[in-house]
C-alpha cells in the first residue's frame, strides 16, 4: 500500500492542482526539517525510548489519519480540476489561499506525527554515522539528502500526476477517487494503530 505521503500528494495535486501538490510536498519537507533538528539535538533518542512520547505521536498521527479520510471519504464529486484557470483563480482567491494552507497542514502533520520518521532517524541514520567524525555535520548531511531526494520524487509525481487531472472531470470517477483515498487513509492509520512499536 502506497505511503501517505504518495498519497496525500496524489489527492491534492488531482484534487486541487500543482499547487496544492507543491504545497503538500513543502508541508512534508517543513516536518523532515524538524525531525532532522530534533536527530542533530539527539532528541529522537528520547522520543525514541519514550513510551509515553512514541505513544503520543503514533495515536495523534492514527487520528489525524482517519480525520482526513473520512473528510475525503465523505466529500463529494467537487473536485477542483479547474483551479488553476485564470478566471476562477480571480474569482475566488481566498478559497485557493486556503485550499493551499490545508494540503501544507496535510502534508506537515501526517510526517511530524508519523512515528516512522523516528525509526528512519534512529535505525537507518546510524548505520552511516562515523563516530569518529563530527557526528552533527553528519546527521544535517544524510537529512539534506532525505529531503532533498523527497522534493525530487514529488516534485516528478507532482509533475506527472498534472498531465492525468483532465480525467477527472466526471462527478462521479471524483466521488470513487475520493472513497478510495479515504478508506486508504483509514486504512493506513488503523495499521499504525496496530504496528507493534
Amino acid at each position: 500500500m502506497p505511503g501517505v505521503d504518495f498519497i496525500l500528494v496524489t489527492k491534492n495535486t488531482l484534487s486541487h492542482g500543482t499547487k496544492a501538490g507543491h504545497s503538500t510536498i513543502l508541508g512534508i519537507v517543513t516536518g523532515l526539517t524538524i525531525w532532522t533538528l530534533v536527530a542533530i539535538l539527539g532528541l529522537a533518542t528520547i522520543v525514541a525510548q519514550s513510551t509515553v512520547l512514541f505513544s503520543l505521536i503514533k495515536y495523534l498521527g492514527t487520528a489525524y489519519l482517519i480525520f482526513i479520510g473520512i473528510k475525503s471519504f465523505k466529500s463529494k464529486g467537487n473536485l477542483s480540476v479547474e483551479l488553476e484557470n485564470p478566471e476562477n483563480r480571480t474569482s475566488s482567491t481566498s478559497s485557493f489561499t486556503n485550499q493551499y494552507k490545508t494540503s501544507f497542514l496535510q502534508g506537515f502533520l501526517s510526517d511530524v506525527l508519523n512515528p516512522k520518521t523516528v525509526i528512519v532517524y534512529m535505525t537507518l541514520m546510524p548505520q552511516f554515522i562515523d563516530t569518529s567524525r563530527n557526528v552533527y555535520f553528519q546527521l544535517s548531511m544524510l537529512g539534506a539528502i532525505l529531503i532533498f531526494g523527497t522534493i525530487l520524487w514529488f516534485l516528478c509525481v507532482v509533475h506527472i500526476l498534472n498531465h492525468i487531472r483532465v480525467w477527472f472531470k466526471k462527478p462521479k470517477f471524483q466521488s470513487i477517487f475520493n472513497k478510495v483515498t479515504g478508506i486508504m487513509l483509514v486504512s493506513l492509520a488503523m495499521k499504525l494503530a496496530f504496528e507493534k512499536s
